[in-house]
């Protein structure tokens, strides 16, 4: 049981790792953060529907499926408002630092959930978890290298793209633990899924109803990289993500996320023709360490 936990939390955070690659070529063709964001939420809504009706054989299955008591509609609500926010903040922030710079700082959030745990929820914080936090953040700080002129921390750009980013963190801390602490729990993880995306993809009609303009994919490959954006980094991340919570709780799965970055920088490496450096690679062999202790450490 445990270990299916871990292993859909490496999953979740290794498919989230894809954000980047999918969405730069989205940028360099024309189309808004909005705009990309929508289209990302609305197919993978459509995934998700299609994925129910597959699993349950029959319409009238997969409306019993999605049906959830009047009571969770709110929670609901508020973790699809708490996931939209994360989404729009990183995506943001894409246009103001390196995405790959970005993907590695989003991945503070598992110190924030450990914090959030322990201070509102009187959770232990072992030794073991509390060293794996360091190791893992050791990792992820070698992972976000500099420009060669040394300058990012010194722009205003910069410190727009961090602060946007450490809101992005903050969301998806906030989002995990209520997952994890609400009666949430209790619902399938496609049922609760497909609410929070449906409700969280209400925040970009809204944005874009009041005036933001709507910018089409208008080729192939730009709807390629829309379905990708939908299917790894938010269908198969969520539903992984939410299964994980179920087995192993929410710091552990968070914890788990520093395997993220670890996915970024590869992909670059493979697909963009990006470099590794010994520095990031030591930052690598960290994350790597960080993960085998916790999942040694709760065998």
């Amino acid at each position: 049981m445990k270990f299916q936990g871990y292993l859909f939390a490496a999953l979740a955070a290794a498919t989230y790792g894809t954000n980047p690659i999918f969405a730069k070529p989205l940028y360099a063709a024309g189309m808004n953060t909005d705009s990309v964001l929508l289209f990302r939420y609305l197919i993978a809504i459509a995934m998700m529907w299609l994925l129910l009706l597959w699993r349950c054989h029959s319409l009238k299955r997969t409306l019993q499926v999605c049906k959830v008591r009047r009571a969770d509609l709110p929670q609901l609500f508020v973790m699809g408002l708490l996931m939209s926010a994360s989404s729009i903040l990183l995506f943001v922030s894409y246009n103001y630092m390196p995405v790959g710079i970005a993907s590695t700082l989003l991945f503070i959030y598992p110190i924030l959930v450990a914090l959030i745990m322990t201070v509102c929820f009187r959770e232990h914080l072992s030794w073991t978890i509390v060293s794996c936090l360091v190791l893992a953040s050791t990792g992820i700080a070698l992972l976000c290298k500099s420009d060669n002129a040394g300058g990012y921390g010194l722009s205003d750009s910069f410190l727009i793209g961090f602060l946007c980013v450490m809101a992005s963190s903050l969301s998806y801390a906030i989002y995990l633990v209520g997952l994890n602490k609400s009666r949430l729990r209790s619902i399938p993880s496609l049922t609760a899924t497909f609410w929070v995306l449906l409700f969280g993809s209400l925040i970009y009609v809204v944005r874009i109803g009041s005036g933001i303009p709507l910018t089409m994919p208008t080729t192939p490959m730009m709807w390629f990289c829309c379905a990708g954006l939908g299917l790894f980094p938010t269908v198969i991340s969520l539903v992984f993500t939410a299964q994980a919570i179920q087995r192993i709780g929410s710091t552990q799965t968070a914890l788990l996320g520093a395997l993220e970055p670890v996915t970024a920088v590869s992909l670059g490496i493979l697909l963009l023709g990006e470099t590794l450096t010994w520095v990031e690679f030591t930052g690598m062999c960290l994350i790597f360490l960080s993960v085998s202790v916790v999942i040694k450490s709760r065998q």
